[in-house]
């Protein structure tokens, strides 16, 4: 019986790693994915401005990235 909890501890921890790795890897596909290579710098500057903890939250720092694009390119227009 003690060996199932084993082994369910040990499927929960590595649900818990994977989904960690996930996070941290998914905002760097977006980016590699969605933005062009000539925008990527001014993006990462701009998000980490944005949010500066070590585990960055990602939807509201490229919400506030999208507010400010647009924003530049309504003045640049």
């Amino acid at each position: 019986m003690s060996g199932y909890v084993v082994i369910v501890a040990a499927g929960a921890l590595a649900v818990l790693i994977l989904t960690e790795i996930v996070a941290a890897v998914l905002p760097v596909v977006i980016v590699i994915a969605a933005v062009p290579p000539e925008e990527r710098d001014a993006l990462a500057r701009l998000l980490a401005a944005c949010d500066s903890s070590r585990k960055l939250r990602l939807w509201p720092a490229l919400r506030a990235a999208v507010r400010a694009r647009r924003a530049e390119s309504e003045h640049l227009h």
